[in-house]
């Protein structure tokens, strides 16, 4: 019998996103949205595409809060990976 180990996700620490929102969004609002990096979305040019790290629960909801001020409805919010070795 073989042994399984579950992994469980650590919320703590810098974990890297990808956050697609509808509308359009320039990238001179990265530095106001945590530093992430903003492009259009390639297959669908109504949308746009945030992605980079986070450094911990905070930053996220700042993101988060600041694209819900900006009027901008989320549609996918991915953690893409995370420092599991805590």
């Amino acid at each position: 019998m073989g042994t399984h180990r579950s992994q469980a996700r650590t919320w703590y620490g810098t974990t890297s996103y990808h956050i697609r929102v509808k509308g359009s969004l320039r990238a001179n609002w990265s530095d106001r949205l945590g530093g992430m990096r903003i492009t259009p979305d390639e297959g669908d040019p109504g949308c746009t595409v945030l992605e980079g790290p986070l450094p911990d629960q905070a930053a996220r909801m700042g993101v988060l809060n600041g694209l819900y001020d900006l009027g901008m409805p989320l549609l996918l919010v991915e953690c893409v990976n995370g420092d599991d070795s805590r």
